[in-house]
């Protein structure tokens, strides 16, 4: 579990891997991954990206499907001392370009699902210096292929972290006005986010295992969804796409405690067939977020699936949880719940000042998950 005094990423992953190295770490699509494993393979893609000339401070794209390889490519990315830059899937290539160059990217590690999405704008970015391809054959055959990278026999990189500046993730989210911009999340930022979810959602380390099917380049599930289960000891199975009779196979198989959703994935499965529902047995807590939870929706999903759903809230820009209502306690529909551990929210007018209640105003955050910039 992450505590005050681990505060920076690249120790969590190893100290989590010390102590549970043959607990299953990540199960995709039958395959499965124990802590030590995980720990060795993310090394090797620090390696690998440190031989071809990545530093520390410099930003790594990475532009793939919910997936482990997902899981391995951010951990080494964070490894090798560089930031990871994960990329939307929905982006269209002039879209991605942009990023990419606004982020100042140096290296892209992309899925075979996006080679043609990829081709159509790597020759517009000169900096990015290396595109390495998962998969089979890339469209490009001087692209370096995945199995090259991992196959780095080094030792495993050692880099100096300080957690309260250095950038762990950017991650882009669509402004108000003009171009997306690039919210930079340090070591420190993540970790203390991870911890307070931790402490609010009462994780059982080496229990619980995560189904996670929202898109992992997303704040939601790359911290509520892979860093919290890797830094507490448990198992998380990433599904590609929202396919409403994947998902219940997949918790089925892996036994998923927990399941992450937005408001019209619930109500998709509140409408499978009723032969489905026991799949679904193993879920202890479900969580909301993205939009308002319809609270009929609600209602009738909690009472088919005996299991109780808890909406939460926050921005990119925090990490992103900043509110979830409580596993035990006073649990409000309709409401995103209290402020997490370690963070404190007030509302505010336009000049600063804190309204009383019922007065309309400015959610303002203040805590350690909030972004550096």
């Amino acid at each position: 579990m992450i505590n005050e005094h681990n505060n920076n990423l690249i120790h969590a992953f190893r100290k989590i891997a010390e102590a549970n190295p043959a607990t299953v770490a990540t199960s995709f699509m039958g395959r499965d991954t124990t802590f030590a494993q995980f720990d060795q393979a993310s090394d090797r893609v620090a390696a690998g990206l440190i031989q071809l000339g990545i530093a520390p401070g410099d930003r790594v794209a990475l532009y793939c499907i919910n997936s482990d390889v997902f899981a391995f490519a951010y951990a080494g990315i964070v490894k090798a001392g560089a930031s990871v830059v994960p990329i939307n899937l929905l982006l269209t290539p002039k879209e991605i370009q942009y990023i990419l160059q606004d982020a100042g990217c140096r290296a892209l590690i992309y899925h075979e699902a996006f080679s043609q999405s990829v081709m159509q704008f790597r020759s517009g970015l000169p900096e990015l210096k290396h595109c390495i391809y998962i998969g089979e054959q890339p469209a490009d055959t001087t692209d370096l292929q995945w199995p090259v990278l991992i196959g780095t026999d080094a030792p495993a990189a050692t880099v100096d972290i300080d957690p309260d500046n250095d950038v762990a993730a950017i991650l882009y989210t669509s402004g108000t006005t003009g171009h997306p911009k690039g919210a930079m999340l340090t070591h420190r930022n993540l970790t203390s986010n991870v911890a307070s979810v931790q402490q609010v959602l009462k994780i059982k380390p080496g229990e619980d295992c995560f189904l996670v099917v929202l898109p992992m380049f997303h704040a939601f599930a790359a911290t509520a969804g892979m860093l919290l289960p890797l830094l507490s000891g448990c198992r998380f199975a990433p599904v590609p796409k929202f396919d409403p009779k994947l998902v219940m196979d997949t918790i089925a198989t892996n036994q998923a405690s927990i399941f992450l959703g937005v408001p019209s994935m619930y109500t998709v499965l509140l409408n499978l067939p009723d032969d489905i529902t026991p799949q679904f047995s193993s879920v202890r807590l479900c969580v909301s977020g993205g939009a308002a939870m319809p609270q009929e929706v609600m209602r009738q999903f909690e009472e088919r699936y005996a299991v109780p759903i808890l909406e939460g809230d926050g921005p990119t820009e925090c990490s992103p949880v900043t509110c979830v209502n409580p596993v035990d306690g006073e649990r409000k529909p309709g409401s995103v719940g209290p402020a997490i551990p370690g963070v404190e929210m007030s509302i505010r007018d336009e000049n600063g000042k804190v309204m009383p209640d019922d007065e309309l105003g400015e959610i303002c955050v203040r805590g350690p998950n909030v972004m550096k910039g």
